[in-house]
């Protein structure tokens, strides 16, 4: 696993450095999702705490750190995708954020984002609600998090709100002390189209975003000097809409157009999760002859 780290922290590197394209990193909730976007050439996948409480229908807020460890694992179990960690607020304040970076560090994670709003955070950030904490609070929590990792390739990547509810320079006010507590690379939400040009040179560290990818083509994010871009939400929303309607088709009984097509998707299943190694050491023991 530290390979894997050290390889990724090479890989955001060498974007933020120009000497690569931007990392462009989708929403990833499961090991199947991740092995399909290994097929398709994904770089690293996102765990967002905010689709993952929408997938549970309890909010980011209500998730504990050993439900976010657990897709996190049960992702690096089945799929060689570097998996970046959604930390929130870190769970509460620096000893809760040590017990974070132990679990995600340990369940397989290549980096963790960590941002400054209060905590335990609040369920109606979902709908702009926001409350961010003095920047020493978090200062603190990089800190700790920096010390409690094992493996010095293990990311910390800093978020802030602060664009928004203060203002863009105090935002880098703010990533300035979190990169100089220890964070690896940093995020912000730019309000203008200036500060998005500017971010990336305005900062010491790999800038990352996170928006839905296609806001932008892929190679203006490479121009703009963004190492990663990160896309929590369009996944979730696509599979949500395409389930809905297919649903809701079947229930009014309609024939779908596409059952033959479908049949033959769900029979690659198997091979997207990878059956045949299980039905060889089946076939090598239970089921000689098959």
């Amino acid at each position: 696993m530290s390979a894997n780290r050290a390889a990724f922290r090479a890989r955001l590197a060498a974007a933020a450095a120009h000497q690569a394209p931007c990392v462009r990193v989708p929403l990833v909730l499961d090991a199947l999702t991740a092995r399909m976007c290994e097929s398709i050439g994904v770089e690293a996948g996102y765990v967002s705490g905010g689709a993952l409480g929408y997938q549970m229908a309890v909010s980011e807020a209500l998730l504990t750190v050993s439900e976010l460890a657990g897709a996190v694992t049960s992702i690096v179990r089945r799929s060689a995708l570097p998996v970046i960690v959604d930390g929130g607020v870190g769970f509460g304040d620096p000893v809760h954020v040590a017990r974070m970076m132990w679990d995600f560090e340990a369940a397989g994670a290549v980096a963790v984002e960590i941002e400054d709003q209060v905590a335990p955070k609040r369920a109606s950030h979902h709908r702009g609600v926001e409350h961010l904490v003095p920047p020493a609070d978090m200062v603190a929590k990089i800190r700790i998090a920096a010390a409690e990792r094992r493996d010095p390739d293990f990311l910390i990547i800093a978020r802030t709100g602060a664009v928004r509810h203060e203002s863009y320079l105090a935002a880098l006010e703010r990533l300035h002390a979190y990169t100089a507590a220890g964070a690896d690379a940093v995020m912000l939400f730019p309000g203008t189209d200036e500060e998005w040009v500017t971010a990336p040179q305005d900062l010491p560290v790999p800038v990352v975003a996170m928006t839905m990818m296609d806001t932008r083509p892929a190679v203006q994010w490479d121009e703009l000097g963004y190492a990663m871009v990160i896309d929590p939400m369009s996944g979730q929303v696509a599979a949500v809409n395409a389930v809905r309607d297919l649903y809701a088709r079947q229930l009014q009984g309609s024939r779908g157009d596409d059952l033959r097509e479908r049949g033959e998707r769900y029979r690659e299943l198997g091979t997207l999760a990878g059956m045949e190694h299980l039905y060889d050491i089946e076939r090598r023991t239970t089921e000689p002859g098959t």
